[in-house]
């Protein structure tokens, strides 16, 4: 099977501009600005108690004025940086460390793939020749697995070099029966979609992927301890991990019913 060609992933957070960083200078006082006031010279320097100076009303007007004109611009500030919020929270990935947060990891999307309704992404790397399997069919399939969400490790490649920690010893082709819920929903959803021969790579959501985040419950399952023990890490992990899979399948038998 062809190998991964790219991996991507990218952290945006929603930017919001808190009061804290914008700077107010507090207005001058009367005193202070007699004191920096700049005088001609020859000039006395000094401004009669019941008169107030042109020059001073004048600041005071436009200190009024900047004000004024920054607050709205703080104000709008902060309601399109929670507009943006509320659209982009349905976009994230699911992490266990950020849930209920208006902020994470944006969801991985390529241009070149097709999204299905689910969520699932796919793109046929070779075109099969044959039919498609039904529901109800077993169908026999080699696959690979990768965690595209952490660094693009592998948990299962069937045509890695022999003697590698991931390739068994004469290992047997991955079979289940289509509409038996043996394996994971996008894998399912995948599988039904491809001709006989043909080879699909799919990019698996959290949600579309392994029940309570347990390879045990549902297919397919890594066929060598280190394979289990990656994957393994992913899926149990708390933190700040994406849980995003990519898997390439390719459909090698249709068994007749």
């Amino acid at each position: 099977m062809a190998s991964i060609s790219a991996l991507g992933q990218s952290l945006t957070f929603s930017s919001v501009i808190t009061a804290s960083t914008l700077k107010w200078k507090r207005p001058l006082s009367p005193q202070s600005l007699h004191r920096h006031h700049h005088h001609p010279p020859g000039s006395s320097g000094s401004v009669s108690s019941g008169e107030s100076s042109p020059s001073n009303n004048g600041q005071d007007i436009e200190r009024r004025r900047v004000l004024i004109s920054s607050v709205g611009l703080l104000a709008g500030a902060f309601w399109n940086a929670s507009m943006d919020g509320v659209a982009a929270a349905a976009d994230f990935t699911d992490m266990p460390a950020l849930r209920g947060k208006d902020y994470g990891k944006t969801k991985m999307r390529y241009p070149d793939y097709t999204e299905t309704e689910s969520g699932l992404q796919y793109k046929d790397l070779r075109p099969g020749f044959g039919p498609t399997p039904k529901m109800g069919q077993t169908v026999v399939v080699d696959w690979d697995g990768y965690t595209i969400g952490y660094y693009g490790r592998i948990f299962e490649a069937r045509n890695k070099t022999k003697g590698g920690s991931f390739e068994g010893d004469d290992k047997e082709f991955f079979k289940f029966r289509l509409g038996s819920r043996e394996v994971i929903p996008a894998f399912e959803e995948a599988v039904s979609g491809v001709t006989l021969g043909g080879i699909r790579r799919i990019i698996v959501p959290p949600e579309l992927g392994y029940p309570e985040n347990d390879y045990n419950k549902s297919g397919p399952k890594p066929t060598t301890f280190s394979g289990q023990r990656a994957l393994d890490f992913v899926l149990r992990n708390q933190g700040l991990i994406d849980k995003t899979l990519l898997f390439d399948i390719e459909l090698v038998k249709i068994v007749p019913s």
